[in-house]
């Protein structure tokens, strides 16, 4: 066991995704470098997990503030 990080990890430029077990209040942030990279993730997950769009990260922050739940066609 090593010890916990003290520092927030910094976030790279690119699309990211949280891919959370239905039901579940948390969940695993996937990145993404392009945005069809990231739609291409989405239907991979969509089906058995609830995915959510955080968006496009840009210096370590989003650019939209609000994330989206993406729901199954």
């Amino acid at each position: 066991m090593g010890r916990p990080a003290t520092r927030p990890t910094k976030l790279k430029d690119g699309y990211y995704i949280e891919i959370r077990n239905k039901g579940s209040r948390s969940g695993v942030k996937l990145y993404s470098g392009t945005k069809l990279q990231m739609h291409r993730a989405i239907k991979m997950y969509e089906r058995s997990k609830e995915v959510i769009i955080l968006g496009e990260s840009v210096d370590g922050k989003f650019v939209n503030k609000e994330p989206k739940l993406h729901v199954a066609d």
